[in-house]
């Protein structure tokens, strides 16, 4: 269904910038005359919905990604109902976004209903392709963060439209297409998720149980670690770390934060969705191979061993080597953020409800951990970054494949709902697809969300 696309046979200038010719059987409308904006406000029971680009706009509740919410009166927020579109005059790099649900969002979006409701599906595609979005750049005024979308303007813009029944086509044939190149991308993406899996069941299994297969076990006592080789010695935690309480006082240091993914990373570095500090000065500083502790996130993996100096939250938990103890910054790190260790700091925070589990300095301090030899450690650690080059190689190429696909099926799509590509025989040979996943997002709605930094950061 790819190879056999051909172009149209006549073409005819547009008067549109961003799409300077359209199939000769095509007509072009003002934006205004296609959709019309609406402004109802007043339905404050009405639940609240978040707009996503990945999956148009649905029910907040459905919204996993946390958010920091504004208090304001709900009955100033807009009514949207199934099927209008949402566009941000702010935020509009995804294009404008469909609903999925009846309910009320911010007066800062801008909702609009289509004025036939037969043009619908394909303006939903034609919304997210990539030249409708590049021209919503050419409605924009200010200069950047103040940059808005001139809506106005924008509705006085052309936008073309097939006959309603190549419309129809043009919907049935990028649900296959786009389901075939989501099927693809899907796959690679369960193949990460072994490969990841793969990668964690070999460090679990060599911190805990180290590398020799011929090595004699022991009791290690201790409920999450199980059996232990027989030379290894097992330690409190208190015995080879000791808090630390350094404190910044320009504030002017690298800022860093704890990523559930990799540990102690510079913040720059990281997604972070909390608000920046209106001071630094009395945060707390670490060093290269010093642990850090989110203590309300360690149940989530929130710490590892720092390879930075910098400031973290003074709410946040410090501790380094103790002197003469042996243990190596890495191996302790790789233990930390182990399975079986994590799930022991889950058991061992306490609060009300889980997000505000917290573990505290006594309850880590009290807790065992293995410790092989000085040079068995360096064995595992050496053992571990070279599995980790091998896994990492792997994802790195498979999400490339995934990046291709996903730029195809963003090409593919602008092709067709642009006229460049002539789609109507195809699609009279495939049957229709159920509309249970909105066109484009197949793979997205299993995207992880951005990393996230808890309370205390």
């Amino acid at each position: 269904m790819f190879r056999d696309l051909r172009s149209h046979k006549g073409y005819k200038p547009s008067g549109i910038t961003w799409m300077p010719t359209i199939p000769s059987h095509w007509r072009t409308q003002r934006l205004k005359t296609v959709v019309y904006e609406k402004n109802v406000k007043g339905f404050p029971d009405e639940p609240l919905l978040a707009a996503t680009q990945a999956r148009g706009v649905i029910l907040k509740t459905e919204f996993e990604t946390r958010t920091v919410e504004a208090q304001k009166s709900l009955e100033t927020l807009k009514l949207v109902d199934v099927n209008d579109f949402v566009i941000s005059l702010r935020s509009f790099q995804g294009g404008i976004e469909r609903s999925h649900a009846r309910g009320i969002i911010s007066p800062a979006y801008t909702v609009l209903q289509t004025q036939n409701a037969g043009n619908r599906e394909y303006l939903a595609l034609l919304f997210k392709s990539r030249q409708f979005i590049d021209a919503l750049t050419l409605t924009v005024t200010g200069i950047r963060e103040g940059q808005n979308i001139e809506y106005p303007r924008l509705a006085r813009e052309l936008v073309a439209l097939p006959p309603a029944a190549e419309q129809a086509a043009i919907v049935k044939y990028l649900a296959h297409a786009q389901a075939r190149v989501d099927k693809a991308i899907n796959a690679k993406r369960k193949l990460i998720a072994l490969i990841e899996e793969r990668k964690q069941v070999i460090i679990d299994q060599a911190v805990t149980r180290g590398l020799a297969a011929s090595t004699q076990f022991k009791d290690s006592e201790v409920a999450w670690l199980g059996e232990v080789p027989t030379h290894w010695k097992i330690r409190r935690i208190k015995y080879l770390l000791r808090p630390i309480n350094k404190r910044s006082i320009a504030g002017d240091e690298q800022r860093l934060t704890v990523s559930s993914a990799k540990g102690i990373v510079p913040r720059a570095d990281a997604s972070v969705t909390m608000f920046e500090a209106a001071t630094y000065v009395g945060h707390k500083l670490c060093w290269p191979d010093d642990l850090v502790i989110n203590s309300l996130w360690a149940w989530g993996r929130g710490l590892g061993v720092s390879r930075h100096h910098g400031l973290v939250s003074a709410a946040y938990g410090v501790y380094r080597s103790r002197v003469g103890t042996g243990l190596v910054p890495a191996y302790l790190h790789e233990v930390v953020r182990s399975r079986p260790f994590h799930k022991e700091l889950f058991v061992q925070s306490r609060g009300v409800w889980k997000s505000r589990l917290q573990l505290t300095d006594e309850r880590f301090l009290a807790l065992y951990m293995p410790l092989p030899p000085l040079s068995e450690q360096i064995q595992i650690v050496e053992y571990l970054r070279g599995k980790s080059t091998e896994s990492d190689n792997a994802v790195a190429k498979i999400a490339r494949e995934i990046e291709l696909l996903r730029e195809f099926r963003t090409r593919l799509t602008s092709d067709v709902v642009t006229g460049q590509v002539d789609v109507r025989e195809i699609a009279a040979t495939l049957f229709e697809l159920n509309d249970d996943v909105p066109l484009g997002t197949g793979d997205e709605l299993i995207d992880p969300e951005p990393e996230l930094e808890e309370p205390g950061d």
